[in-house]
C-alpha cells in the first residue's frame, strides 16, 4: 500500500508523528527517507515526544548514530548518515532492536541486507513551504492511516 499526502506546515508534521506514536508497536520500524532538510528527524522528534508525552529534548543522533528513549517500549532513533558499510548496523545493535523496540531509522539506504521485514517507508520531500509525504508498507494500521491523511 501507498499514501502520498502533504504535510503543508510544522503542525501538519507533528499531527502526523502524534498519530504515528498513537498507532505504531514494538518491532515496527518507520525508514525515514528524504535529502538532507525534508524533515525526517522533525517526524521522529514529533513521534517521540508524542509517545513520551512530554516535552523533551530530541537530538538528532547524526554524531552519536542511535539515541534510546525509554517509553512503555523502547523507542530507537538511529541516523545512519555517517556510516560507509551496512555491516557498521551491526554494531550498533538495530538488528536486535527490530525485534522489539520501535525503530525510527533516517537515511535507510545505508541499511543493505538488514532492513527489517516489518517496516514502513516515510519518504518526504519539500513542496513550496511543506512537505509532501509518501508512506508506503504493509503494517495493520496503514488502511487506518491512508483514511485519516490521504
Amino acid at each position: 500500500m501507498e499514501i502520498t499526502f502533504a504535510l503543508p506546515d510544522e503542525d501538519a508534521t507533528d499531527r502526523l508523528g502524534g498519530w504515528l506514536a498513537r498507532h505504531m508497536r514494538g518491532g515496527e520500524t518507520l525508514l525515514l527517507d528524504g535529502p538532507i532538510g525534508a524533515g525526517k528527524s522533525h517526524l521522529a522528534r514529533a513521534l517521540i515526544r508524542a509517545r513520551l508525552g512530554r516535552m523533551e529534548e530530541v537530538p538528532s543522533p547524526t554524531f552519536t548514530l542511535v539515541q534510546v528513549y525509554e517509553a512503555d517500549v523502547e523507542i530507537w532513533h538511529a541516523d545512519l548518515y555517517r556510516l560507509t558499510h551496512p555491516d557498521e548496523v551491526l554494531e550498533l545493535g538495530l538488528d536486535d532492536a527490530f525485534g522489539h523496540a520501535i525503530c525510527l531509522v533516517e537515511w535507510p539506504d545505508r541499511l543493505g541486507q538488514a532492513l527489517p521485514e516489518r517496516a514502513v517507508r516515510v519518504a518526504l520531500r519539500a513542496a513550496g513551504e511543506g512537505r509532501v509525504a509518501v508512506v508506503s508498507g504493509a503494517l495493520p494500521w496503514m488502511d487506518a492511516l491512508a483514511r485519516e491523511f490521504g
